[in-house]
C-alpha cells in the first residue's frame, strides 16, 4: 500500500507515521507534504498512491483548494482537528476523516475498510466542496484558552494574545508581559480562533491583527511584521500567504 501524507505539523505527521507503523497492514510513505502548491505539483509529476491522508489547514491554505486546481481521484481520509458538528458534511458525502488526536484503533479501522472496499470515496465534486468549504470556514469564537502554570492549568483570554508560535514541539502563546505553554499542536489552536482576529502567517506563527505594529516588504516577495514583544522572534510571511495577509489586513 503507497501513501501519501499531506500534513503541515511535524508533530502530527510523525505520530500519524508511529500509529500506521503499529498497524497490521504493509505499507510505503511515499513523501510527506505540507502545503497546497506542493501537493498540486506532486500530483501532476507523480503516480497517484493508492491512499493520501490529508490534513485540512495547511501551510498556504484548505487542501480543499487542491481539488480545484487538479482533478484527485485517489483514495482520502482527511485528518481534522475540527469538532464533530463541524464535520457532519464529510459523513453525508461519505467521506472519510480521522478526528485528532488519532487514535490507533480508530485508524485500523480506516484502513480495514479501504483494504476491504479499494475505494474510500468518490471523486468531490463541485457541490460538495463549496458545502465542505462553507462548514470549514465558519468563524469560531472562543474567548478563552487554558494554559500551562505551574503544575496546573489557568485559563486566559483568547484577546490577550498577541501571537502564538511553535518550536521544539511545544505550542507557546505571548501576551503582553508572558509567554504561556499552551498544550494544543498549531492546527488545533488555529481550527478554533477567529479568522478575522488571527492569521497564521507560516506554518509555526500565528498572529493577532491587533499586535502588528509594521508591516516591511522583505525579499522573494514576502513581508516581515514588527509585532508587540517579539520576544526574539521574526515574523515573516510565508510567500505563498502574502497577497492573501495583505486582504485579510484591509478587511
Amino acid at each position: 500500500m503507497k501513501i501519501l501524507i499531506i500534513e503541515d505539523e511535524p508533530r502530527a505527521a510523525s505520530q500519524l507515521q508511529n500509529l500506521l507503523n503499529k498497524s497490521v497492514f504493509d505499507f510505503e510513505v511515499l513523501t510527506i507534504i505540507d502545503s497546497v502548491e506542493d501537493s498540486v505539483s506532486w500530483f501532476k509529476k507523480n503516480r497517484a498512491p493508492d491512499l493520501v491522508f490529508m490534513d485540512i489547514q495547511l501551510a498556504d491554505g484548505l487542501s480543499f483548494e487542491i481539488f480545484q486546481k487538479i482533478e484527485v481521484t485517489v483514495s482520502i481520509i482527511f485528518t481534522t482537528a475540527f469538532d464533530q458538528y463541524a464535520i457532519q458534511a464529510f459523513k453525508v458525502n461519505s467521506i472519510d476523516y480521522l478526528l485528532k488526536p488519532i487514535q490507533q484503533n480508530d485508524l485500523d479501522a480506516a484502513l480495514n475498510k479501504f483494504s476491504k472496499s479499494k475505494s474510500l470515496s468518490n471523486p468531490i465534486e463541485p457541490n460538495i466542496l463549496k458545502e465542505l468549504l462553507s462548514s470549514i470556514q465558519t468563524p469560531q469564537k472562543r474567548s478563552g484558552i487554558l494554559v500551562k502554570e505551574g503544575s496546573g492549568f489557568v485559563q486566559i483570554k483568547v484577546s490577550e494574545l498577541l501571537y502564538m508560535y511553535s518550536q521544539d514541539s511545544i505550542t507557546f502563546g505571548i501576551t503582553h508581559n508572558k509567554r504561556y505553554i499552551i498544550d494544543e499542536t498549531m492546527d488545533q489552536l488555529f481550527d478554533s480562533l477567529d479568522d478575522t482576529k488571527f492569521y497564521r502567517i507560516n506554518r509555526g506563527q500565528i498572529i493577532s491583527k491587533n499586535s502588528i505594529h509594521k508591516i516591511d516588504t522583505y525579499f522573494n516577495h514576502r513581508v516581515k511584521l514588527s509585532i508587540s514583544n517579539p520576544r526574539d522572534q521574526e515574523f515573516i510571511v510565508s510567500r505563498q500567504k502574502t497577497s492573501d495577509f495583505k486582504d485579510w489586513m484591509n478587511k
